[in-house]
């Protein structure tokens, strides 16, 4: 006798975890650049073809990896950054859940090529679709680069969510604009349609982070937050000065160990706050 309840097969449950964490091409941004930024990149470079759907390719000079973890990172909850319960309480990087490169495999054609600075040789890994990975050998400066083409080409029924390829575009944009605020010590270079749209250096200086995002009459018009400290907690940050409040809440940013956070509670207080003043 069977049972009607069934183990979904490898493939489908990428595919269904994919809707999780992948709605739309800056999703795919987002989760990649994030692991770059975990793998200790000073160099972040971004290009996109038909607002993503076309081509999402990220590439960075972090710590790479070797052959054995390029293909365990393509099987769902692998990841490097968690190995027990008890590091819940002390996640310090920007992900662990390690849905996203299985579930971004999934529904694309996906490429990885990684090398760290102790190998010879760079590793490539290809997967159509969530099919069986094809891994060889190949050649590669250190770092890893990831290539996602054609994203959601076998999910047709996603596409059909989607804007168009300029709103995409700029949802994508933004995703690096405010991880370029978060992390200003990375160089973050993003190209559009083989067009180059930003090169921000890394710097040591948000004011010249901020200038380089948002203009140098912002950054000379914001007014540093003194540093508050309770208990374990440290909150500081820059705010524009009365003379330059927007009545949009469309530039504000909050960030929580170096990670951007979007809540409309912290958005409302601190518009309502100058609204007080």
């Amino acid at each position: 006798m069977q049972g009607v309840i069934q183990l979904l097969p490898d493939d489908l449950a990428s595919q269904v975890a994919a809707g999780e964490v992948v709605e739309r091409p800056a999703n795919v941004v987002k989760e990649l650049v994030e692991n770059s930024i975990d793998a200790g990149a000073t160099s972040i470079e971004v290009s996109i073809q038909q607002g993503g759907l076309r081509l999402i390719r990220v590439q960075d000079n972090g710590c790479g990896m070797n052959s054995l973890d390029a293909e365990a990172c393509l099987q769902r909850h692998a990841t490097s950054k968690l190995k027990s319960s008890a590091d819940l309480e002390t996640i310090l990087t920007m992900g662990f859940r390690g849905e996203a490169i299985p579930s971004i495999a999934s529904i694309s054609q996906f490429r990885l090529v990684t090398k760290t600075s102790s190998e010879i040789e760079a590793t490539e890994v290809s997967v159509q679709g969530g099919a069986a990975p094809q891994i060889k050998s190949t050649s590669s400066a250190n770092g890893t680069s990831i290539e996602v083409k054609e994203l959601f080409y076998n999910i047709p029924a996603r596409r059909k969510f989607l804007k168009s390829e300029r709103t995409e575009a700029a949802h994508i944009e933004h995703q690096l604009r405010v991880h370029a605020l978060a992390q200003p010590q990375i160089r973050w270079i993003f190209r559009k349609d083989q067009k180059l749209v930003f090169d921000i250096p890394a710097s040591s200086d948000i004011r010249a982070r901020l200038a380089s995002i948002h203009g140098k009459e912002v950054a000379e018009n914001v007014v540093s937050i003194e540093e508050y400290k309770l208990l374990d907690y440290e909150v500081h940050g820059y705010m524009a000065s009365l003379d330059h409040v927007r009545k949009s809440r469309k530039h504000q940013y909050f960030f929580i160990n170096g990670r951007p956070v979007e809540d409309s509670a912290l958005s409302r207080g601190v518009r309502d706050l100058f609204l007080e003043k």
